[in-house]
Order: C-alpha cells, then sequence, then structure tokens
C-alpha cells in the first residue's frame, strides 16, 4: 500500500486532507516525497516556530531523549522548573504554570481554575453564590474537547452528534455585549486578543483595556487563550503585553516547543491547586520541556536583534501592496505580527487563491470570514519571504 491508501485504510477520517506527503524539511522550506519544494507560510497551523530541522531546537531534542525523556510529574523535573522560570520571566506577570499537551488542554485547566476560584470566593464570602459561568465571544476558538469545543462561540463546531455539553457557557458577539451578560454566576471572561480560527481579528486595544479594568473591579477573572498568539507570534512574547493588561490566567500552547506537544496554563492565583486537583501523565516532561527552553532561546535571539521586527514589516508591506493592488480579491488585510490575513471577497476566492498557491509550491492557510491566513516561521528569512510572495 501507498501511504495516501494507508492513511485511508486505518486513519480516522477527521481531516479534510490533501494527498501531499512531505518528507523533509529546513529552515522555512517544504518537500514532498517527488521533490518539489514549498514556502512555508503556514508553519503547521503556528507550531513550527523556529522552522524545520532548527540546530538550536534538533540538538536539544536529541541531547535530551539521549539522556531521560520522561519520568512523570511525582517528581520534580528540572527542564519544566527552568521553562516555567523563563515563561514567567519574559511575561512580565507574577504567575505559576501547569503544564499539559495541546492548547485544549490548556484551557481545559484554565476553566478547571476559574471554576476553583469561584467555589473558593464563594466559601471564603467573597460572591454571593458558587460562580462557574464564563463568557466567551462569537468567532472564538478554544479548542476540540468538548469543554472547550463548547467554549468555542462558533455554532458550525456544537455539532448534535457529540451533545449534550457541559453548561455554563455563553458566547457574545462584541467586547461591549460582555458586560450585559455577566451575572451573579459568572466567574471568568475567556477571549483571544486575535481570534485565529475566527479570521485573523485583532480587537481594538482600548476596549480590551476597558474590559480588564471592568473585570478586576468586579472580582472576574480574564482569561487569556494565547495558543496562537503567544511566543512571539504578534511581534512580543505575549499579546497581552502589546495590549498592557495583565490577565488572571493566560494559555499557551503551539509555537512554544516547535513541534513537540506542550501546552501551558499560567495563573497569578499561584496556589488555586492543590495536590489532586489536577494533572497530567505526559505534560511538561523532560523532552517537551527541555524542546521549550530550546525554542524560547532561538526566538528571543531573533527578537532582541531586531530581526523579528524587520521580518514582521516586511511580511506587512508586502501584504498591503497585495490588499491595495487586488480590491478585486481581497477587501483588507489583518492581523499583529506574523499572524496575518487577507480578507478574501468571498469562500470561492479563498479557497481558489489557497489552492493555487499550493500549486505554485506555498502552503498558506484557510480561517473564518473568508480569510486567507498566513503564519509562517518566525525565523522565516528575508528571501524566503520574498519569494513565497512571488509564488503568491
Amino acid at each position: 500500500m501507498n501511504i495516501e491508501s494507508l492513511d485511508k485504510a486505518f486513519v480516522l477520517s477527521s481531516y479534510g486532507r490533501n494527498t501531499t506527503s512531505f518528507v523533509k524539511g529546513k529552515g522555512s522550506k517544504l518537500y514532498d516525497d517527488t521533490g518539489k519544494e514549498y514556502i512555508d507560510f503556514a508553519s503547521g497551523i503556528g507550531v513550527s516556530s523556529v522552522g524545520h530541522g532548527n540546530e538550536v531546537l534538533v540538538d536539544a531534542i536529541c541531547n535530551q531523549a539521549k539522556k531521560l525523556i520522561h519520568t512523570s510529574n511525582l517528581q520534580v523535573i528540572e527542564p519544566q522548573a527552568r521553562l516555567a522560570e523563563r515563561i514567567v520571566g519574559l511575561s512580565g506577570y507574577d504567575m505559576r504554570c501547569f503544564f499539559g499537551n495541546s492548547g485544549a488542554e490548556a484551557n481545559e485547566a484554565a476553566i478547571k481554575i476559574a471554576r476553583k476560584y469561584g467555589k473558593v470566593s464563594f466559601d471564603n464570602g467573597e460572591f454571593d453564590k458558587k460562580r462557574y459561568k464564563v463568557i466567551t465571544l462569537e468567532h472564538s476558538f478554544h479548542g476540540r474537547t468538548i469543554t472547550t469545543v463548547k467554549a468555542t462561540g462558533q455554532d458550525d463546531f456544537h455539532s448534535p452528534n457529540f451533545s449534550p455539553y457541559p453548561d455554563g457557557f455563553s458566547h457574545v458577539g462584541t467586547i461591549d455585549d460582555v458586560y450585559g451578560h455577566i451575572d451573579d454566576e459568572t466567574v471568568a471572561v475567556l477571549i483571544e486578543l486575535v481570534q485565529g480560527e475566527g479570521g485573523v481579528q485583532p480587537f481594538e486595544r482600548e476596549e480590551i483595556q476597558k474590559l480588564a479594568l471592568a473585570m478586576k473591579e468586579q472580582g472576574i477573572l480574564l482569561m487569556v487563550d494565547e495558543v496562537q498568539t503567544g511566543v512571539y507570534r504578534t511581534g512580543e512574547f505575549l499579546a497581552s503585553n502589546l495590549y498592557d493588561i495583565e490577565p488572571d490566567v493566560i494559555t499557551l500552547a503551539k509555537g512554544l516547543a516547535g513541534g513537540v506537544p506542550i501546552g501551558v496554563a499560567t495563573t497569578n492565583l499561584k496556589d488555586i491547586f492543590e495536590p489532586g486537583d489536577h494533572g497530567s501523565t505526559f505534560g511538561g516532561n523532560f523532552l517537551s520541556t527541555s524542546a521549550g527552553l530550546a525554542v524560547l532561546e532561538v526566538l528571543e535571539e531573533e527578537k532582541s536583534s531586531g530581526a523579528l521586527d524587520e521580518k514582521v514589516n516586511l511580511f506587512a508591506e508586502n501584504l498591503d501592496r497585495i490588499a491595495t493592488n487586488y480590491p478585486n480579491l481581497f477587501s483588507q488585510n489583518v492581523g499583529l505580527g506574523l499572524m496575518l490575513g487577507l480578507r478574501a471577497v468571498d469562500s470561492k476566492i479563498q479557497q481558489t487563491v489557497m489552492s493555487n498557491a499550493f500549486e505554485e509550491g506555498l502552503i498558506v492557510l484557510k480561517a473564518g470570514r473568508n480569510t486567507v491566513r498566513f503564519l509562517p516561521p518566525l525565523t522565516i528569512t528575508k528571501e524566503e519571504i520574498i519569494e513565497g510572495f512571488n509564488r503568491f
């Protein structure tokens, strides 16, 4: 059997795959089993943040694998502690970390943090009743587990095939709508500062700062899903830094370990969990956290040297040019940093552009609101950016 036949025979058909089989990558280029080269403007949906075959990451993974891949969280794990220290230091917030294996797991941890906060605050007399409800936004995406898919504010994800879903979640259209939906059982608001799957749509800085202040005054947690926006994707370590807010909970995943599964929930409620409250067999093991430390080493240098900011500007210039020159195809360009999109006039144009780009040897992504999404490796070279846009 060839690979396509094996896939169809033995893998559940959860994905709308094409038949391309990639066999190797270097930097921001991928090569399929026919030898064809592709410029990668997708980075595995924002995961391969330091590109393919990055020597610092590869060496860290290999060296750690030779020593120890996994024990368990019943013992102290040195690279986990060091990665937590690094994340907290780079964030600028006074927090502690819980490690899992994905963005969905990170958001599950955030929801458990919120619910325990609601229970403890009621027990302490700070709330009149136990609070458990979480408000999210339309067009949001928070994961594929039963709980996080219900937290996701897109009806298309709420298939009756998987109902009933957990209660306690409501979705509102705008930030301004949040205030009118708060009741005496609301414990948290969970938002993305740039909605990724929802069309690479950033929120206005002022409305987010107003929300953060209002939640703090009411004792309601502000939880920010930075699964896609975090780890320098929007130009700073966190999008929260760009918005100049201090969330109570932040979740990270995707680009943190360059392709090794990882997820993190960070919170200023540093004593919220007790032993037994939450856990993960694989979360934060030696391999994933060693990879995370290597990725941060690479990306900190990209940021401090000014290279990342230069690439952000070059990418933005090219998207501005395309949006200006092809108004019959694209209504606007959107996004922050290297989390960017072109809003196509309609879904047919979106799909045609993506298909044609792939034929030209360029990988781009689909997002909601007819958006063609760009999530290149943060280590992409200027030459790769220019060549990628030539192909586009």
